[in-house]
């Protein structure tokens, strides 16, 4: 899909300019609806904060998705790194310059790395960041808390950095505009379709000890909702065909829940649930982007291998 580097998609794609108007009809036809009976139980009320947040966020998402390229791309950089900042802040070692740094460096390293579109260098950056923050320790003479600071460092740049990231490399497709966007109303409308499923209905919490909200009903209904969504929106991919779709939907709904109970399983050991006011609304930024981290790198890499089979021999 070729595109003039001096508009915004907005102005030179109607694709973009139906789904961006459709997305945020639904959003105001939602909050209407829930609006008045906010203040009814905890289950509306719990809602009407999404939708809030959400009213902010998608204008936003929408307008940076338009923009030409990078701009795309350096916001989600820079989204990896405001998301690292606040995990270092969350587990407590924001002071410790040094990994931080490095932290932010090769996170903005990924970001260039993806803009050349250099997949081979891109997948050997764990191991360069282990040898770069395992240097660290020697070059202060210092080993307290080593293993603590490196540990974490590494985590951090793995899920905000490399994996977050991938949605750079999907952005470098042929429509990669509208797998990004596609993917991330499949994740947001699953995860919130669990949470509210969980919370009216759910029974069987197999993950109580972590997080009460996330039942198998939940995830159930998560899952059969972000396959009829993804059916039909499917013409949002190059590839409409069920593989690409089906695939889509289930990456989205399953890696999407398991991102937001990892980072809820990290706040329940630290004993807290967040870490600051993200937008109006709930939750943080790593609220919005724990659900992503997985989403990317997993379907990616599906999307490749079935490419790859659809190819013409």
């Amino acid at each position: 899909m070729e595109r003039n580097v001096n508009h915004l998609l907005f102005q030179t794609d109607p694709m973009f300019k139906q789904i961006s108007f459709l997305i945020m009809i639904f959003l105001f036809v939602l909050s209407g609806l829930i609006f008045g009976v906010r203040h009814k139980s905890t289950y509306f009320s719990a809602g009407w904060a999404s939708i809030k947040s959400w009213l902010f966020l998608a204008p936003f998402i929408l307008l940076i998705l338009s923009l030409p390229a990078p701009w795309p791309l350096f916001f989600l950089t820079m989204t990896g790194i405001f998301s690292a900042k606040r995990f270092f802040q969350m587990v407590g070692i924001y002071h410790r310059s040094w990994f931080i740094w490095a932290t932010y460096l090769s996170i903005m390293s990924l970001g260039y790395l993806v803009f050349k579109n250099n997949l081979a260098l891109y997948n050997l950056m764990p191991m360069i960041f282990l040898g770069i923050i395992t240097l660290i320790p020697l070059i202060k003479n210092s080993p307290t808390n080593m293993i603590q600071y490196i540990a974490l460092s590494l985590l951090s740049f793995i899920f905000w950095g490399w994996c977050l990231l991938h949605f750079g490399l999907l952005l470098n497709l042929d429509q990669g505009v509208f797998i990004v966007l596609y993917l991330i109303l499949l994740t947001e409308v699953s995860d919130n379709i669990s949470n509210s499923v969980g919370r009216i209905f759910g029974r069987i919490k197999p993950f109580d000890k972590i997080t009460s909200r996330v039942t198998l009903e939940g995830v159930l209904i998560s899952v059969l909702v972000a396959l009829f969504l993804a059916w039909n929106l499917h013409y949002l991919l190059p590839n409409p065909s069920g593989e690409f779709w089906i695939s889509a939907g289930l990456v989205s709904a399953l890696s999407g829940r398991i991102g937001g109970l990892i980072l809820t399983g990290i706040r329940r050991d630290l004993g807290i649930k967040n870490t600051g006011i993200f937008i109006i609304g709930r939750g943080d930024i790593l609220s919005r982007t724990d659900k992503l981290m997985f989403v990317g790198p997993l379907y990616f890499y599906i999307y490749l291998f079935l490419q790859q089979k659809f190819l013409p021999l």
